[in-house]
């Protein structure tokens, strides 16, 4: 599989966490415009830096140059994160780990979970912010886990209905509406748990150190 870290330009997880996705194969880094800023700050090179290069800083700009591959695109109806996956589909990746999607502006943050929604049926994208990993799932799907670990599910409308096995807090066809309900601190019960997911999307959010102690990052 081909795969990439996305950096935004939020608060990225710690440089050790960086690493390790880097060790466990997203090789590849592409800077949405001012995540190079964070990327430098922690001594990364990205192999891409894409976006209307609003937000990168002069300096960093001239010191990636030559180092980095540096697109600029000046249309504004999309954001640079969206350049940055619209630039990851073009070149056949197939799962990205999004960083710095989350921050100090609230708009930002909810802009870039929705766009997870908004690109899933084209690319696989988990979302880690700071010890979290959040997924998106539909349909019918099986997920390797651990007796004991947390896990939580949001939904956003009636018409989505969950079905879950091996859940200590067992959903049966339950809808999750946004504001209303939802399946938070959930526990895996086994290795595994099985969704039947029906009429929309769910965000499901894990640990990042369990996943990666038990290999399933």
């Amino acid at each position: 599989m081909k795969k990439a870290i996305l950096w935004a330009n939020g608060d990225p997880p710690s440089k050790r966490i960086i690493g390790y996705l880097i060790r466990a194969g997203y090789n590849n880094i592409i800077c949405a415009d001012g995540g190079a800023n964070s990327a430098r700050k922690l001594n990364f090179v990205p192999d891409v830096i894409i976006g209307d290069l609003d937000s990168i800083t002069d300096e960093n700009l001239n010191y990636f140059s030559g180092k980095s591959e540096i697109i600029k695109l000046n249309r504004q109806n999309d954001t640079d994160v969206e350049k940055a996956l619209k630039y990851s589909i073009k070149k056949k990746f197939d799962e990205l780990i999004l960083i710095g999607a989350t921050g100090s502006r609230l708009d930002h943050s909810f802009c870039n979970l929705g766009i997870m929604l908004k690109f899933y049926d084209k690319i696989r994208i988990k979302l880690i912010h700071r010890q979290s990993v959040l997924s998106v799932y539909e349909g019918n799907i099986e997920i390797k886990t651990f007796p004991g670990e947390t896990v939580s599910i949001y939904g956003f409308d009636r018409k989505t209905k969950i079905t879950s096995q091996g859940l200590k807090y067992p959903l049966k066809e339950t809808s999750l509406p946004f504001g209303e309900k939802e399946s938070t601190s959930n526990v895996a019960l086994k290795d595994s748990i099985n969704l039947t997911i029906k009429g929309g999307r769910i965000f499901l959010i894990r640990d990042f150190e369990a996943m990666r102690k038990n290999g399933q990052l």
